[in-house]
């Protein structure tokens, strides 16, 4: 048994942060303190609510960066990567490509870590009024942008009003509508703004952050043609760039923070997975951005390489037309779900490399999900019954439209073979991601349109923007086209609250009316991937694929 000397620490780590929190913070540590929030899940809460808890001993949090300049500083960092689907335009950006782009010279309010943590950037601090509708945020002093102007509130305020408005073809819309709209960013004073709410929201801090790729903070007078520039306020600023061929960026000599080690960072682009493979393979390249498992088995095992995996939210999202004749009864959609073997799929697709998900956007990276909703696993038996129940005992012919990217026209095909054992005939119409998804609104997307589709979604370092969009009755990407009311209710109830363990709550009963109403398939979470040559270090990588090279070192 530990003496109290022995939890001395920790007893002095939760004084010293109750004497700094708010009612919602000794909320949180009264939850810990009880055994009914985990240290992680607690030090999440914590950024999310802008609570420090770097008072000593078990909260103190890791040095982000070295005191001096290592061995193997100042060199060029190469990176083998898909080119960009298309503009890198922060207001517009949504591919892998261009965000990577985004994060050397933009920044953020507040980091979304490789462990969805929230970190301070721009934002030294953040702080809800009692009902959560205000967030007033604290920002950094002394930061200036690329071309010397200071950064400041009426930044902010700019930035996101260009975000919030619905003319400007803003593809942060999916998160911030109903949530913030245009004129909800307030100048306070010079380095303090104040976000007014369309609606409480607990978790708005992430709606401000990396987690919404395109809120890196631009200056007020920002007027478009961001190739010209890639203006931020970053480590590194813009050397050149050639779209589909080549972007590089030089160390930043002026930047706010400690200097960035390597001297420069150079893209290069290519067209798909297997070019960046070999790119990375014949030396060409430091370092490799997001790959799939099946694609890099080469360099997996390989000790020339190292492989970086970071847990994600981000899966695979199987959606049945709740308004078309062939799934119209929830026992239909039931049975095909139970058809499908998961542990098979994270062995088989992924090498493990993936979670399990049970038909619900909870990903265990979530301290929000509630995992003790019971896992759905394979029963043929159980599916083939439903199936007779809703009067389709021979099963049916249906076709599943989807798109070729990544694993998806594998996990296509899994879904087909499971199917065939309960009677169901799928057929498979697998399409360009350009064709697939089409305008991205009703009657001119196969996405929204087709009765049977596989899409994939990002991560997020919560779980709001994958309950509102693809699931409330006005969701923008109901492809499921799932009315629900009470759902509709419980989703508003989770996002307007302020604690994990009310969040933790709600999101059991979230969990278990998807289970029953079964709308939506997901399979797994997978993991992020992306591979260095063992002589590189330093290099940090998030969910959302954004690559952060400011402490990366080549070894000679």
């Amino acid at each position: 048994m530990k003496n109290s000397a022995d939890r001395h620490p920790v007893h002095f780590a939760l004084d010293t942060a109750r004497s700094a929190a708010g009612e919602l913070g000794q909320h949180a540590l009264d939850e810990f303190a009880a055994g009914r929030l985990t240290r992680r899940e607690l030090l999440r809460y914590a950024g999310a609510i802008g609570l420090s808890l770097a008072g000593g001993g078990l909260f103190a949090a890791p040095r982000a960066h070295a005191e001096s300049s290592p061995k193997g500083a100042n060199a060029t960092i190469r990176v083998a990567h898909l080119m960009p689907g298309g503009a890198v335009d922060p207001l517009t950006v949504t591919d892998a490509g261009g965000l990577s782009l985004l994060n050397q010279t933009g920044e953020f309010l507040i980091n979304d870590d490789e462990h969805s943590q929230l970190q301070p950037a721009l934002a030294l601090s953040w702080q809800p009024n009692a009902k959560g509708d205000v967030w007033t945020f604290k920002l950094r002093q002394n930061v200036k942008f690329h071309d010397g102007q200071t950064f400041g509130a009426k930044d902010v305020v700019a930035t996101f009003d260009r975000l919030a408005d619905p003319a400007t073809g803003s593809a942060a819309l999916s998160v911030l509508k109903g949530v913030l709209s245009k004129g909800g960013a307030k100048v306070v004073d010079e380095h303090t703004v104040a976000f007014h709410l369309d609606a409480p929201n607990g978790n708005f801090p992430y709606y401000v952050s990396s987690d919404n790729y395109n809120a890196v903070m631009l200056p007020a007078n920002y007027a478009g043609n961001y190739e010209k520039t890639f203006i931020g306020t970053g480590a590194f600023k813009l050397e050149s760039y050639q779209p589909k061929v080549s972007a590089s960026f030089v160390r930043n000599p002026d930047y706010w923070g400690e200097k960035a080690l390597p001297q420069r960072v150079l893209f290069s682009f290519y067209a798909d997975e297997q070019a960046q493979i070999l790119a990375l393979q014949g030396r060409q390249a430091d370092v490799m951005g997001t790959f799939t498992v099946q694609g890099g088995s080469g360099i997996l095992n390989n000790p020339g390489f190292k492989v970086i995996g970071v847990r994600s939210s981000a899966h695979r999202q199987m959606h049945m037309r709740n308004d078309n004749p062939l799934f119209k009864d929830k026992r239909v959609r039931q049975a095909l779900a139970l058809s499908l073997d998961r542990e098979v799929m994270v062995r088989g697709l992924f090498k493990g490399r993936a979670m399990v998900a049970n038909d619900n956007p909870f990903a265990s990276v979530f301290p929000s999900s509630d995992m003790s909703v019971p896992q759905r696993r394979l029963d043929v038996a159980k599916a083939k019954q439903l199936l007779a129940q809703a009067g389709v005992p021979n099963g049916f012919d249906v076709t599943l439209t989807t798109e070729k990217y990544m694993e998806i026209p594998d996990l296509a095909v899994v879904v087909q073979n499971a199917a065939k054992a309960i009677g169901v005939r799928i057929n498979l119409k697998v399409e360009s991601q350009s064709l697939y998804y089409g305008a991205g609104t009703p009657g001119k997307s196969d996405w929204l349109d087709s009765p049977l589709g596989i899409t994939d979604y990002g991560h997020r370092g919560v779980p709001n923007v994958f309950l509102n969009a693809p699931l409330t009755s006005g969701g923008t990407w109901n492809a499921a086209h799932f009315r629900n009311p009470q759902y509709d209710r419980l989703v508003a109830d989770f996002v307007g609250a302020l604690d994990v363990g009310s969040q933790k709550k709600i999101a059991g009963q979230i969990e278990t009316l998807l289970l029953d109403e079964t709308p939506i398939i997901i399979p797994y979470f997978y993991d992020q991937l992306i591979a260095t040559r063992s002589a590189l270090s330093g290099v940090r990588f998030t969910a959302i694929a954004q690559l952060y090279f400011d402490r990366a070192v080549l070894a000679a």
